[in-house]
């Protein structure tokens, strides 16, 4: 069936989902990480490392599912060791975070050789499309469970960090940690628990790129989406829901480009497909002005350290 401009639409739909969905983990870690005060730049490590994991353990335990789980495990290694580093005095986030992404990424590629070429069981799809007879719409309704969980984390995280005292918590030591100390808030340890469990959904992002899109493991999987993440979350003006349609946003905006491929668009591809490089450099101009304070940014962030 031939459906012209909106197999676009519809690819771009497809698009925003399939590969949103990494984003989406990596930037709900990386807000809960800021949230207590401290910016984790390492999570491009950390997403290679998951993607890694993931796709090592999948490949020897026949389990995709067990891969997940590793991958996240390995990913809340990584974050806590970056959060316990930034711990001691006179320790920049910037520069750790810089040090821990060269360390997972080179870590992974060291680790991953051997499984470049064999081929590990994939997570399973979700075919939300059966109904319809129009081929195109049942590829873009094609999706991962991890989608789906990543819709209930960001609604979950969003009502954690407003209503239980631990969201009470990490938003105290992520405005002042002078304030949380005189409280008796035991400040790094929240920041490394709060790390950690950002690591852990970064590292759940990176295996659903090795097990289910584009499923494979390569060294140039990630494709930067790990330092896009930081973007992502002041453009979500650190809301977990906002990380969740900003996501999406940057998902269709990779799909672009494939899209207008399939209707015979095929100039300008490099542009179409520099679009989201080109959103989280505009972003990151937009937003680094001294002169005013971002909307929802937590006040730590702010204090030069």
């Amino acid at each position: 069936m031939e459906i012209g401009w909106w197999g676009v639409l519809i690819a771009v739909l497809g698009g925003a989902i399939r590969i949103g969905t990494p984003f989406l983990f990596v930037s709900l870690g990386e807000c809960l990480t800021e949230k207590s005060g401290r910016i984790n730049l390492g999570l491009e490590g950390t997403l290679v490392m998951g993607a890694m994991t993931g796709y090592a353990v999948s490949l020897h335990s026949g389990s995709p599912w067990l891969g997940v789980l590793c991958a996240g495990l390995a990913g809340m290694v990584l974050g806590a060791l970056h959060s316990w580093l930034c711990s001691f005095k006179r320790v920049n986030d910037i520069a750790v975070g810089i040090a821990m992404m060269l360390f997972g990424t080179g870590l992974a590629f060291f680790l991953g050789k051997p499984y470049i070429q064999p081929s590990a069981p994939r997570l399973p799809s979700i075919d939300l499309g059966a109904w319809s007879d129009i081929p195109q719409l049942k590829a873009a309704l094609q999706i991962n469970a991890l989608f789906l969980m990543g819709i209930v984390v960001a609604i979950a995280l969003a009502w954690m960090l407003k209503n239980t005292a631990w969201g009470l918590k990490v938003r105290v030591v992520g405005e002042s940690a002078d304030a949380a100390r005189a409280l008796g808030l035991p400040v790094d340890r929240i920041r490394i628990l709060s790390t950690a469990q950002g690591g852990f959904l970064a590292g759940i992002g990176g295996s659903y790129l090795s097990l289910y899109y584009p499923f494979n493991w390569s060294e140039g999987l990630s494709s930067g989406q790990g330092l896009m993440a930081v973007a992502l979350v002041i453009f979500a003006r650190w809301h977990p829901v906002g990380c969740l349609w900003v996501s999406l946003l940057w998902g269709g905006a990779a799909a672009l480009g494939p899209s207008l491929q399939s209707v015979g668009i095929t100039g300008g591809y490099y542009i179409f497909n520099a679009i989201p490089y080109i959103m989280t450099l505009a972003v990151m101009i937009i937003t680094c002005s001294p002169k005013r304070t971002l909307v929802g940014v937590p006040h730590e962030l702010t204090v030069t350290r």
